[in-house]
């Protein structure tokens, strides 16, 4: 069953196009991250689905029921918004349990499910402060408890997370990972950031101007992109691009390189194509060239340690490539080696219709 199902939705505002007659259906108990660049419309959608934009046209369907005109309070959901939106003169119980109040639930009722809230979130010892005594991750996991106390079908979060610091950003993605195995509820999930899409989601929905690009579980996106976009956005560091030249086995580049396809015959030689290498799939050369690699000599220009890995910059085929290595694989800018390409991963692009070949 469908907890959410849009149809043919559209949002204008005035002659701005920001939603293009979407079509989407989120399975029950399914974790969906609506995720893209700024101005892609995954907010607008999520908007439009609580009700606090109206629809332009098409439908909203949650749990069964038509909501496209009813009011969010008549749609049986829970939101978090990016900046919290907590009450400054109610302390931690009340803002928890201030909807619950508002809707009549018996008071009882109200400190069981605050109780429960608070010790999942672990901020029980804190339910007598007040808002402006708690830190920011303390306020995001407040107002993740004040939607969680709901019994509602569906769970919105919109940029939950963007206004913390990268380690509380961790931190909570952990956290609302682990509320959603607990509850088993429909959550729907917006962010700019394609790590806490990959990390979070059982179905990622791409969008880009205001369009689905491609959806599905994260490694589809990440291992089977569709577009040149798809295969740009995801992944970091992202994706490489190289200008190549199809041959009858696999690709030339522009320094003369050839790089065979395993597996890919009857290329049309001669297309003009983009190569796109993930720099995960770019390893020190080995003793022996495993099968459906390639080995290139090259020379490091840049290298920028990450802790376990390092990202070691180096030219190929008239561009610059970033290669994902171990930590003491590079030392140092100008080192002369080689890398062994795993070409069963590489991606091949139209560049003119930017769709994955």
């Amino acid at each position: 069953m469908s907890d959410l199902k849009i149809t043919k939705l559209n949002k204008h505002y005035g002659a701005f196009h920001a939603v293009k007659g979407i079509d989407l259906e989120v399975p029950s108990g399914e974790f969906t991250v609506l995720v893209g660049p700024s101005g892609c419309g995954k907010s607008t959608l999520l908007r439009t689905i609580a009700g606090l934009e109206e629809a332009s046209s098409g439908t909203v369907e949650i749990g069964g029921q038509d909501v496209t005109w009813a009011r969010p309070r008549d749609r049986n959901i829970a939101m978090v918004f990016q900046n919290y939106a907590l009450y400054p003169y109610l302390n931690v119980k009340d803002n928890i349990a201030f909807g619950l109040r508002s809707r009549k639930v018996a008071e009882a009722e109200v400190e069981k499910r605050v109780k429960r809230a608070a010790e999942m979130l672990g901020i029980a010892h804190l339910l007598a402060r007040f808002p402006r005594e708690l830190s920011g991750g303390q306020r995001q996991r407040v107002a993740i408890g004040r939607a969680i106390v709901r019994d509602a079908i569906l769970y919105l979060f919109d940029e939950p997370l963007s206004n913390l610091d990268a380690q509380l950003r961790d931190d909570m993605r952990v956290e609302i990972k682990r509320l959603h195995q607990e509850l088993g509820r429909t959550m729907i999930y917006v962010t700019h950031d394609q790590i806490e899409a990959m990390t979070l989601a059982d179905r990622i929905v791409l969008l880009r101007d205001g369009l689905i690009e491609q959806q599905g579980a994260p490694l589809d996106l990440f291992e089977r992109p569709k577009t040149r976009f798809v295969a740009g956005f995801l992944g970091s560091p992202k994706m490489n691009f190289i200008p190549a030249t199809l041959t009858e086995t696999g690709v030339a580049l522009s320094d003369g390189t050839a790089l065979e396809l395993p597996g890919r015959r009857g290329l049309k030689a001669g297309q003009a194509v983009v190569l796109g290498l993930r720099p995960q799939y770019i390893s020190m050369a080995g003793q022996a060239l495993a099968p459906g690699h390639a080995r290139v000599p090259v020379t490091i220009e840049l290298v920028q340690p990450t802790g376990s890995r390092v990202q070691a910059t180096m030219p190929l085929g008239g561009a610059s490539i970033i290669a994902e290595l171990a930590a003491h694989d590079v030392s140092r800018p100008g080192e002369r080696t080689a890398i062994d390409i795993d070409m069963t991963r590489a991606v091949i692009i139209d560049p003119q219709s930017e769709q994955v070949i």
